[in-house]
């Protein structure tokens, strides 16, 4: 089902188990744009939650709008159960919408960069 233009409940987290945002939508590709771009504010950007972990896509914008309310009230273990029963490794759906990954992979043996602390690598290791 695409979700981009329909009304949905989203939920998008800072990593793997961390904060979580619930939010509700008619235009799903345009709001993950806003949270990841820090122009809608507030707490999404204040505790940069970018990762798009769950989706559902409703009928009509007053039961998706009811939908999150209801989540909004679950403890967190429920909503980490609802995010695991479709993205149990917390991927970024964002990716699937054409949005770039928000984790830098790399391979210390085929990419030596800087290290997190911003100096070389050693010569022995590249």
């Amino acid at each position: 089902m695409a979700y981009e233009r329909c009304p949905c409940v989203y939920m998008m987290a800072s990593g793997f188990h961390g904060t979580l945002y619930t939010g509700v939508t008619s235009d799903v590709t345009a709001r993950v744009y806003q949270h990841r771009a820090g122009t809608f504010g507030g707490f999404t950007d204040r505790y940069a939650v970018k990762r798009l972990v769950w989706v559902e896509g409703g009928e009509t914008m007053a039961g998706a709008i009811g939908r999150e309310k209801s989540i909004k009230r679950w403890l967190r273990a429920w909503k980490y159960a609802l995010i695991e029963a479709d993205n149990p490794t917390w991927r970024d759906l964002a990716e699937d919408m054409g949005f770039p990954s928000l984790i830098q992979h790399r391979h210390p043996g085929l990419d030596p960069g800087p290290t997190c602390l911003g100096a070389a690598m050693p010569e022995e290791r590249r």
